[in-house]
């Protein structure tokens, strides 16, 4: 990557102020269309703006009106027009598209803009206007061409972020870090309770079960200045893990069933679904149907990378509960519809690189010292024969990387195709991304007693850590130059950021290794 230009910094600076820069941004057209009567209260852009999913052509720009955010949003039962606007600088004297969208009560007034027309592989730069109100700017990027071989791709991996644990301190070093995209992999938000000891107290009084509550948890997230200015800034590719809606869930079964019967759990993930693609810079496509919602979903950078983004949720088995179970044939972690779109993808890519976005880990982590097994079994560790039988797959695939979140932890590993032997043949890279704050600041001496002596049972672990953070990956065709960026401490708003490790994957050489 080349460094940023005199613009690209001046916008990078400004941009961890980006919820109160609305009011030196420059107006561009008058103001006619209002809902018939209704008038628009102040402060409708509260939670900012963002972009998502790259195309060589387009890309998805997002916001929501919410003057009162976690109070339901505080709008009118009434649709109000949105004018948007995107331009070649941020400036706004080159603009290329401009329209109206409507935003409507019924999505919680968000709009998702799915703009075309776009030219492949630049900036642009985008914002709303709503009843004379004008929003903070955004900054966003299209794919590459895709016909383009050369050029490099560079990526942040976050996951994990829980309100309760500490501020989102990671986010101010990845917005100088100016990814190309920021592809975040599950936990955007917790459901758990607020707590009187926590470092921010999660809002309401309880967990989030209908959709005025989710839409409350998910604005409270967004209103935390570093993950609003990384927002602005870059386009993100997300996907769902559990906490999202319930821990640990698994298709239409909730962590207790005794607890949460079924009908209800069918209506807390229909609430949970339609909250998350109201605050998510996602396409129509992802528009939900009841308990359902499309995620999974393929996108191109060229012929350099082909990023397949899974959803290790909504098509699970329940998880096992024994070594057996987990090694049953019948459990599926990605249901057979998905699994063959994955091996599909794989094998026909004209990619150099073939990212997987998987919520959950993938490599084995074996938790017994010495001889025999244990699992943690909601990962992909208790879906055995599937996890076994895909590495089998990644023999003939070229240059496959896995990129995973869940597990609070830096976990990095040589995929193989059989654990139970360590010389088996290696056959891809898995990053196992921290979390940006969920865990909070742990006690890396604690840590390594813990796992250290499991390094001997788990020899394809390349590094293990428990920082807070996010990883960092420069793609170019001849390998992938990986950071681990680690933060000091999340229990303040601010702190101090650093390269803990720097890893390297050499193309069409399966494994990674520290450098």
């Amino acid at each position: 990557m080349t460094a940023p230009s005199p613009d690209r910094r001046r916008f990078l600076t400004a941009g961890a102020a980006v919820l109160g820069a609305a009011a030196s941004a420059q107006l561009w057209l008058p103001g006619t269309a209002r809902a018939a009567g209704t008038p628009l209260p102040d402060g409708v852009f509260t939670l900012g703006v963002g972009s998502g999913d790259p195309l060589p052509d387009g890309i998805v720009l997002w916001t929501r009106l919410a003057p009162d955010p976690l109070g339901g949003g505080g709008m009118p039962d009434a649709v109000f027009p949105v004018e948007w606007e995107i331009a070649e600088d941020e400036r706004f004297r080159r603009t290329v598209r401009r329209d109206t969208a409507q935003a409507r009560p019924e999505l919680g007034h968000s709009v998702h803009v799915d703009v075309r027309g776009l030219r492949p592989d630049r900036p642009y730069w985008y914002r709303f206007r709503a009843g004379g109100q004008l929003s903070p700017t955004g900054r966003t990027r299209t794919a590459p061409h895709p016909h383009r071989r050369g050029g490099s791709l560079r990526v942040a991996l976050a996951s994990c972020q829980n309100w309760q644990h500490g501020y989102f301190t990671p986010y101010a070093d990845m917005l100088a870090q100016d990814p190309d995209f920021v592809l975040f992999v599950g936990d955007y938000i917790y459901e758990s309770a607020p707590s009187a000891t926590a470092v921010r107290r999660h809002e309401g009084k309880g967990e989030p079960y209908t959709l005025t509550q989710y839409r409350n948890r998910y604005a409270q997230y967004r209103t935390d200045p570093d993950l609003a200015a990384m927002h602005a800034s870059a386009p993100w590719v997300v996907t769902f893990d559990d906490h999202e809606v319930d821990n640990d869930w698994a298709g239409e079964i909730p962590q207790d069933p005794d607890k949460q019967p079924h009908d209800a759990f069918v209506a807390r993930l229909t609430a949970a679904f339609q909250a998350y693609y109201e605050h998510m810079p996602v396409r129509a496509t992802a528009v939900p149907n009841g308990p359902h919602i499309q995620m999974y979903r393929r996108l191109e950078f060229g012929r350099l990378a082909r990023l397949n983004v899974l959803d290790t949720r909504q098509f699970r088995s329940d998880q096992a509960t024994t070594q057996e179970g987990a090694q049953a044939p019948s459990q599926t972690m990605l249901g057979a519809e998905q699994k063959q779109w994955l091996l599909d993808g794989l094998q026909d890519s004209p990619a150099r690189w073939n990212l997987i976005a998987s919520q959950i880990m993938m490599a084995e982590t074996d938790l017994l010292p010495g001889d025999g097994k244990l699992w943690y079994y909601d990962a992909w560790d208790g879906y055995q024969a599937e996890r076994n039988a895909l590495l089998e797959e990644f023999a003939g695939i070229r240059n496959p990387v896995v990129l995973s979140g869940d597990r609070h932890l830096t976990m990095i590993s040589d995929l193989r195709t059989d654990y139970a032997d360590p010389d088996s043949d290696v056959v891809g890279a898995e990053f196992v991304g921290t979390s940006i704050s969920s865990s909070g600041d742990q006690d890396q001496d604690a840590f390594h007693r813990q796992w250290d002596p499991l390094k001997a049972d788990n020899p394809h672990w390349k590094l293990i850590d428990a920082h807070r953070g996010y990883h960092l990956f420069d793609i170019r065709r001849d390998g992938i130059d990986a950071q681990v960026r680690v933060v000091d401490t999340v229990l303040k708003p601010q702190a101090t950021a650093s390269t803990l490790a720097r890893l390297r994957v050499e193309s069409d050489e399966p494994g990674v290794t520290l450098v």
